[in-house]
C-alpha cells in the first residue's frame, strides 16, 4: 500500500531490526520453544536472513494498512535479494539514504541531490578509503568495500579489533565530516550528510504522510528515529549498547528475531490504533 496524504508512513531498518542472519537470531531459550522462522533472503543458493512466521503475517498486514518504507544501509543490489512479505513498497531507502527507490527503481533526481549535499559537507570518499586501507590490519580485516560510490565499510573479526582503534577512526572521520558505525562484523564510514532521515523527509514530502513511525538498532538509525513521531529500538545493537534514547523512542527488552516480531507488532498497533 502506498501512503495516502495524511496517512501513516512506517520506515524501518532491515538487518538486526526486522530481519536477522543466523548468527543474529539470538535463540537462546530451549529449542522446543524456538519460533518458526521464514527465510526472506537467499545468497548463492544459501538461506541468509530470517524473520519469525508471526512477524511475516504481521508485516503483510502492516503493508495493507500503512505505507511501509524499508530504510537500509544495504546497496540496491543487496536490498533486492530480500523478499519481504506483503505488498511491494512504493518507496524504499537504500545506501543509508543515498538511493531512493520508487516502485523498485532508483530515483535519479534524489541521487543528484544527495550527491551534491555530500560534496558540500564531507571530505571525498577516496580520502576515507585510503585511510581505511592504511589502518585496517589484514590480520583481522576480512573485506574492504565501497558501497555504490557513497560510503565505505570493512568486514572485520570484531573480537580482534585493537583497543582504541574504533575511537581513533571515529575521531579521524569526524574531523572530515564522516561518521563511523560498528554493526555486527561491519565497520561503516559514512559521510555526515548521508542519512536515512533525509531520504525519509523526501518520501514524506512526496506522499503527504501525516504520521511517521520508525525503528532501528544502530547509530546510523538514530536520525531516522529522531525524524519520526514514534520510534522503537531493540534490546540489542549500538543504540542499546550505548543506552541511547530520545523522546518518543521506546527501548524494547526483546533481542534478536523476537525483537523484530515485537517491532512489527508495535508498528501495526500504532498504525491502526
Amino acid at each position: 500500500m502506498s501512503c495516502s496524504a495524511g496517512g501513516v508512513l512506517v520506515a524501518s531498518d532491515l538487518d538486526r531490526t526486522l530481519i536477522y542472519s543466523e548468527r543474529a537470531l539470538a535463540l537462546d531459550g530451549p529449542d522446543r520453544d524456538a519460533p518458526r522462522l521464514l527465510c526472506v533472503e537467499v545468497l548463492d543458493g544459501r538461506p541468509l536472513s530470517y524473520l519469525t512466521e508471526r512477524a511475516a503475517v504481521l508485516l503483510a498486514e502492516l503493508g495493507r494498512k500503512a505505507g511501509f518504507v524499508p530504510a537500509t544501509t544495504r546497496t540496491v543490489e543487496q536490498y533486492r535479494r530480500v523478499n519481504l512479505p506483503g505488498p511491494q513498497p512504493t518507496y524504499a531507502i537504500c545506501g543509508n539514504g543515498g538511493q531512493l527507490l520508487v516502485d523498485g527503481e532508483p530515483d535519479r533526481d534524489w541521487r543528484r541531490e544527495i550527491t551534491a549535499r555530500i560534496a558540500a559537507g564531507s571530505a571525498p570518499l577516496a580520502e576515507v578509503v585510503r585511510q581505511l586501507a592504511l589502518c585496517a590490519d589484514p590480520e583481522w580485516t576480512r573485506k574492504r568495500r565501497v558501497a555504490d560510490e557513497l560510503f565505505a565499510y570493512l568486514v572485520v573479526e570484531r573480537d580482534r579489533l585493537p583497543a582504541g582503534w574504533l575511537t581513533e577512526l571515529t575521531g579521524w572521520c569526524a574531523e572530515r565530516g564522516w561518521r563511523v558505525s560498528l554493526q555486527g562484523r561491519k565497520v561503516y564510514a559514512v559521510p555526515q550528510p548521508l542519512g536515512k532521515s533525509a531520504a525519509l523527509a523526501e518520501v514524506v514530502r512526496r506522499s503527504g504522510a501525516g504520521t511517521v513511525l520508525a525503528a532501528g538498532d544502530s547509530l546510523l538509525d538514530a536520525d531516522l528515529l529522531l525524524a519520526a513521531d514514534a520510534g522503537w529500538r531493540p534490546g540489542h545493537g549500538e543504540l542499546a549498547d550505548s543506552g541511547w534514547t530520545a523522546p518518543g523512542v521506546t527501548a524494547l527488552a526483546e533481542v534478536g528475531v523476537a525483537a523484530g516480531e515485537e517491532i512489527v507488532r508495535r508498528f501495526l498497533s500504532a498504525a491502526v490504533g
